[in-house]
């Protein structure tokens, strides 16, 4: 389902003369279907940078990202948004949304985007905001309005609110008490009974080992190891 072969990345630094400095060379991975893949190294090592660049935030300088089919690495705009809209979620720590909308849409949008009914939608979003322990009070609000652990649940909630065929989780139960850690981590293994490939960044050693079926060490990809 995800399968990255011989991936590099560069950066420019166009405020210091267009130096061009190297932070990724041959990057391998493959993620089967209810594979779940942690990305671990050192901080800096370029986990996030891997990640975004599988999401199609940054751009591979060489090399192939396929996910369900497609290339991430050489896809047109309209095929990654298509991409990520019915194959690709990514959870990641911090909830970017449109301000004013109610907490319930928020987390239904996912499923609306895809074509399921809203009666349908609402009702799984509800179900995962009442897993994730956010008081059905506060659905109608905002979650710009909320603290920072209520809008990362809220985040998480609409990150498995579709059935995504592949998953990008970036540290998912960061900083979460233990009884909501439970849940995500819960979420995770449904997930990956229902055939999910997933690739994530698990900074709890303990939550790892309980979901994770294999560790990638991305320092093995800095230009100096490859």
């Amino acid at each position: 389902m995800i399968e990255i072969e011989s991936v590099s990345k560069t950066f420019t630094l166009h405020n210091q003369g267009s130096a061009v400095i190297p932070v990724m060379a041959g990057a391998n991975l493959s993620v089967q279907p209810g594979e779940c893949v942690a990305l671990i190294g050192a901080s800096g090592a370029g986990k996030s940078t891997l990640m975004r660049m599988i999401y199609g935030n940054y751009l591979a300088a060489s090399g192939r990202i396929m996910v369900g089919g497609i290339d991430v690495a050489q896809a047109a705009p309209r095929d990654i948004l298509a991409l990520r809209r019915q194959t690709l979620g990514y959870v990641s720590q911090f909830l970017r949304v449109v301000p004013r909308v109610p907490t319930l849409e928020v987390v239904a949008e996912p499923l609306l985007m895809v074509g399921e009914e809203r009666e349908v939608a609402l009702a799984r979003a509800g179900d995962l905001l009442t897993r994730l322990n956010i008081p059905e009070r506060l659905w109608g609000l905002s979650p710009t309005t909320f603290s920072g652990g209520e809008q990362q649940r809220v985040n998480i909630a609409r990150g498995f609110a579709h059935a995504y065929p592949a998953l990008l989780l970036d540290e998912p139960t960061a900083s979460l008490d233990a009884r909501n850690r439970e849940t995500v981590l819960s979420l995770v293994e449904e997930a990956k009974a229902r055939g999910a490939a997933i690739v994530g960044i698990f900074h709890d050693e303990a939550a790892r080992d309980r979901v994770c079926d294999h560790e990638i060490d991305v320092t093995a990809f800095t230009p100096e190891a490859a």
